[in-house]
């Protein structure tokens, strides 16, 4: 019986790096996640009006591979005493929080576009 990738790296089974256990098997803990600084990261922070005439303070161009954007935001939404939600790469601040968002952000080091 020959298979379909017989004599290829896909006629392998594919095996852990660290432990060498089938991928099914291997019981290692996932490898962490690389963070990029935030002195190498831009931040654009801009207030939109929604439907109904509500305001949101919306942080862009922070990656979410790239940060942990989940307590960043909880970071925020602490010091604006607001709500607020991830959509992608977007965070969103419920009102107008603009001046606090950028000082909390100039303190972590993002950097801001001119």
């Amino acid at each position: 019986m020959t298979r379909l990738f017989a004599g290829t790296a896909f006629d392998k089974l594919p095996t852990c790096e660290r432990c060498g256990l089938l991928e099914a098997e291997c019981t290692c803990p996932p490898p962490a996640r690389e963070l990029t600084p935030p002195e190498k990261q831009t931040a654009r922070i801009a207030v939109e009006k929604r439907p109904k005439g509500k305001v949101a303070t919306v942080i862009r161009g922070l990656k979410a591979d790239a940060n942990d954007l989940p307590a960043l935001l909880t970071q925020l939404k602490t010091t604006c005493g607001a709500g607020g939600t991830i959509d992608g790469d977007l965070l969103e601040i419920q009102g107008d929080h603009a001046d606090r968002v950028a000082k909390v952000l100039a303190k972590l080091g993002y950097k801001f576009p001119r």
